[in-house]
């Protein structure tokens, strides 16, 4: 008998979990919580019931999980009602609005033992499943370097859709690193310090829209990320990956590129170039070349499998409460590197 599990947020991000739902073998869409006059055509297309408040859907109707898609300054507060109900939830990065937040609402996630899945959901890509077997198996030899990038063009009419996004708060920083972190944390370990510089010369709005970032992780490895909503540049994991059909893609580009002692592995192309043996190691040598075999399919549907597992108990959340956290904690320091100029030390959160 499959999963019912309920939708708190109509908006973008809350239709595709619908969608999802509606083509899984596990788990099958049972209503939508909304209360904008928008989500009543939404649910009813989708043939499930509306609640107007998360109080009433769990009052009427309880699921056995929800995905919590609403607004990022409701998340704790919604989070909050689903774990004293006994729900597990999907909870949409980020975790909270602030680290402050995300702190006390782990603190609670913890004592109740709550199942919580943070929808970073490029963690459940079959792409960054294969780069991290690469890296785990030590084909890369030891880690040495990663060089980033997400850069893009946003139109005009994203920021007229919605003005706060020219506000602090709006920037790329915060709406579109956090993934970038979470990958970065996947393949090369954790993140111990940052520096950045961001500029807004292009578009001259209060907030950023370029940022050049350097990273320092645990292991000893450096990174490099560049970070722009306003360059003509498909080097993003949307223009690159192929796994959101909703963007034109360049099968010829990457987005990272991952180097280590014996080699390097460029991702979502995933390129190999390693020396053959330990004893060729060097520039006056070629490479092994070669394209490391995978699939590509939507993280999306992985993600809502998994997040069945989890509702019965059978895997814990790939992405805990506490990932959630700690991606959230190097988004805003980042931020903060880029307003002081400063290297931004970080521990556990």
């Amino acid at each position: 008998m499959k999963l019912r599990v309920a939708v708190a947020g109509a908006g973008y991000i809350g239709q595709a979990h619908m969608g999802v739902l509606q083509q899984s073998p596990a788990c099958q869409l049972s209503a939508v919580v909304d209360p904008s006059p928008a989500a009543a055509e939404i649910a009813a297309k989708a043939g499930v019931p509306l609640y107007a408040s998360l109080d009433e859907l769990i009052e009427k109707d309880c699921p056995d999980g929800i995905v919590l898609a609403t607004p990022n300054q409701l998340h704790v507060e919604h989070a909050i009602l689903c774990m004293e109900a006994g729900l597990p939830m999907l909870l949409e990065k980020p975790i909270a609005p602030s680290v402050e937040e995300g702190r006390q609402l782990v603190q609670m996630a913890d004592q109740a033992k709550a199942r919580i899945l943070i929808g970073h959901h490029r963690a459940h890509s079959p792409i960054m499943a294969k780069a991290r077997e690469i890296v785990s198996q030590g084909k890369l030899g030891r880690l040495v370097a990663v060089m980033g990038s997400a850069t893009f063009f946003k139109p005009d009419q994203y920021f007229a859709d919605a003005p706060w996004r020219r506000e602090p708060g709006g920037g790329p920083i915060l709406l579109n690193m956090i993934h970038e972190v979470h990958n970065l944390r996947m393949l090369c370990g954790d993140i111990v310090a940052v520096q950045a510089f961001a500029s807004h010369a292009v578009r001259d709005f209060p907030v950023e829209d370029t940022v050049a970032i350097n990273l320092r992780f645990a292991n000893g490895a450096l990174g490099t990320f560049m970070l722009s909503d306003t360059a003509a540049c498909p080097r993003s994991w949307e223009q690159t990956s192929r796994e959101n059909k909703a963007y034109p893609t360049y099968e010829d580009e990457d987005c990272y590129v991952i180097a280590g002692t014996d080699g390097s592995l460029s991702i979502p192309t995933m390129r190999l170039k390693t020396y053959p043996r330990p004893e060729d190691r060097s520039w006056w040598k070629p490479f092994e070349v070669g394209v490391v075999g995978m699939v590509r399919q939507d993280p999306l549907m992985h993600q809502i499998e998994h997040f069945g597992a989890v509702i019965r108990g059978e895997a814990q959340p790939l992405v805990s409460a506490r990932d959630g956290l700690l991606n959230l904690e190097i988004t805003e320091a980042i931020v903060k590197a880029a307003k002081t100029g400063s290297v931004i030390q970080l521990g556990n959160a």
